[in-house]
């Protein structure tokens, strides 16, 4: 049985990759923060298969033991702090857990288990202020935000280790991908949450930020089999992984609100102070190498994602 070890397994897409390694016969192993205060809410249905074990991307001391004990085949660092807006309030933190946590990760796998592949969730906020569109593999980074600064770092080091050691090492270049256990702060979940509670008379307004602002966005639950395929391949190299469409998050508010028979015009307000300092106006994925290479490609549609997100909030709150 092949040993797949990931952080952030408590998160969005640390909760479909489990589900989805478990699926292909996986020893999963999910690393958790001993402080932390995130619940096991998303994997709490599968956990009795699951091996949880403490180590944080803060010490480096815990995740050479953790990697040391299990020497697992696979490990996909999943774990960030990956908000965006707090990066800008948090700029230090953001670049101790998302920049400097893969070092001390990457760090752990070469003296402690070197022969493990290792996959590195890189972003498409890298692309930030965007050179090209679409983006590909080969596109310059314009980060636009501490939280894409900090990935670049993230990105950059994955691809040194891998040269420097030989090590097998992957980034996959992720555009955004939702799904009904994206965190209540993202603006899909801000939308379909908020959509949910007015259909349901628990609220009557929705205030959102910048409206025009354009994304690539898809299923996590796509993205997590891509994550996969990368690490299945002979030589370490590095995917953009999306849908290759972009909606403005007008479109995602408008087909939100369609969906659940409202209109948007009567309930949405623009807040001001929601908008970014600096904003990433458009990202536009060209997946075409994954989907050459990894004969990978998404699944859901976009309108199909937001029925789910609102179904899914609908019932919750329900």
């Amino acid at each position: 049985m092949a040993t797949a070890l990931v952080t952030g397994i408590t998160g969005q897409d640390g909760s479909y990759l489990a589900e989805f390694l478990l699926e292909k016969g996986y020893d999963v192993i999910g690393v958790v923060r001993r402080t932390s205060h995130d619940s096991y809410e998303r994997i709490g249905h599968m956990l009795e298969r699951l091996t949880i074990v403490p180590a944080d991307l803060l010490d480096q001391h815990s995740l050479t033991t953790v990697i040391g004990d299990h020497k697992p085949d696979e490990i996909y660092n999943l774990a960030a702090q990956s908000f965006v807006p707090t990066s800008w309030s948090q700029p230090v933190l953001t670049g101790e857990f998302t920049a400097l946590g893969v070092t001390r990760l990457l760090e752990a796998v070469r003296l402690a288990h070197p022969a493990a592949r290792f996959y590195q969730a890189s972003s498409s906020e890298m692309f930030g202020k965007v050179r090209e569109t679409p983006q590909r593999e080969d596109t310059p980074f314009y980060p636009r935000s501490p939280y894409g600064v900090a990935k670049v770092y993230g990105h950059w080091i994955t691809v040194n280790y891998r040269e420097s050691y030989n090590m097998h090492c992957t980034s996959g270049i992720l555009f955004n991908h939702e799904s009904p256990r994206r965190g209540l702060e993202f603006v899909t979940r801000r939308v379909t949450d908020g959509v949910a509670r007015i259909k349901l008379g628990m609220a009557d307004k929705l205030t959102l930020g910048n409206l025009d602002a354009q994304r690539d966005w898809g299923f996590a639950g796509d993205y997590v089999e891509a994550m996969w395929l990368m690490l299945q391949q002979k030589e370490p190299t590095d995917f953009v992984i999306g849908t290759g469409v972009m909606h403005s998050v007008r479109d995602l508010v408008k087909i939100a609100f369609r969906h659940a028979d409202l209109d948007w015009e009567q309930h949405v307000e623009i807040d001001e102070s929601l908008i970014r300092p600096t904003e990433v106006e458009s990202l536009c994925a060209d997946a075409s190498k994954a989907q050459r290479v990894l004969e990978w490609l998404p699944k859901m549609s976009f309108s199909e994602l937001v029925a789910m997100m609102v179904d899914a909030d609908i019932e919750r709150l329900s």
